[in-house]
């Protein structure tokens, strides 16, 4: 089999296919509503099947993740689950999945999600919580019987615009301190931010951990690894020195470091087990095409 990728722009809907040795997948991915982009950051509808069960590894991030599955269950650290949200977390995750998967995964602001979920973000943190335990059931049928992604985005935006605006958001320190603190890269200190909003430093830890659901130190450590990943992703890897110090690490060794905690492996490792067609990340090494095979028989 071999590998194509087509992109498509239909109004601002994006449509990226892969078919080779791992099997096929299909990401249909749309921006929301711009009342919402302060708020949602994508939408992607997803369909794969692949020639093997399949592992992966989600590197830490800065987003809340909603999953609404169509379809088997997913495997989560060992644990099963179907449509869930996904709190902050300070690590990698594993997942696995059979051969089969269907769905939709809407990411959120942190500083959206405590709006959209009705709950204290810190109670999320670390843990995999089923959507209807937060949302109520329904969803999931509902955005499975309608009849094409363009009408599942646009549930999606309706439903998401009703609750955010129900909701009390948080306070505009809190919402001025994260903008501020992402627009740094995770590079502002937080004694320095306390000062630039007149609070103390334990007073902001704590908006944090309530609001966003984790303190703004471990969370200025991820936005620096995502930086550095993002810049990593889009380099041949020979000037990794000087993306680290760049992205505000002392120096290679550190990032290394930082790779290892968030992504579970050093940075050259990780990115050489990137899945094509944006396909996401194995949680292992390659098997040949072979070895794929006779997974599968």
């Amino acid at each position: 089999m071999t590998t194509y990728d087509t992109r498509l722009d239909l109004v601002d809907t994006t449509v990226a296919r892969h078919a080779g040795q791992f099997g096929s997948w299909e990401m249909i991915s749309r921006a929301p509503h711009p009342s919402l982009r302060p708020h949602v950051t994508r939408y992607c509808g997803y369909a794969e099947d692949t020639l093997a069960p399949l592992r992966r590894v989600e590197a830490a991030t800065t987003d809340i993740p909603l999953i609404v599955s169509f379809g088997p269950e997913i495997d989560i650290d060992g644990s099963t689950h179907t449509s869930f949200v996904a709190g902050l977390h300070d690590g990698c995750t594993n997942t696995a999945h059979e051969g089969h998967q269907r769905g939709i995964q809407i990411d959120l602001s942190p500083q959206a999600a405590g709006m959209v979920l009705g709950v204290p973000m810190h109670e999320l943190a670390h843990r995999v919580v089923a959507l209807d335990d937060v949302l109520g059931p329904g969803l999931a049928e509902r955005l499975h019987d309608a009849p094409s992604w363009d009408a599942r985005f646009e549930l999606l935006d309706t439903l998401l615009a009703r609750r955010i605006e129900a909701a009390q958001a948080p306070p505009p320190s809190l919402e001025w301190a994260w903008r501020r603190l992402a627009a740094s890269r995770g590079r502002l200190a937080v004694g320095e931010l306390a000062r630039e909003i007149g609070c103390s430093p334990r007073y902001l830890t704590l908006q944090f951990r309530d609001h966003l659901g984790m303190p703004p130190k471990p969370l200025a450590r991820i936005l620096r690894f995502r930086h550095a990943l993002d810049r990593l992703e889009r380099d041949d890897g020979a000037r990794f020195a000087e993306i680290a110090e760049s992205c505000g690490y002392y120096d290679q060794a550190h990032l290394n470091r930082d790779f290892r905690a968030f992504a579970g492996a050093p940075p050259t490792d990780f990115l050489a087990r990137r899945l094509p067609d944006g396909g996401g990340v194995s949680a292992e090494q390659f098997a040949s095409v072979q070895d794929v095979s006779a997974a599968a028989a």
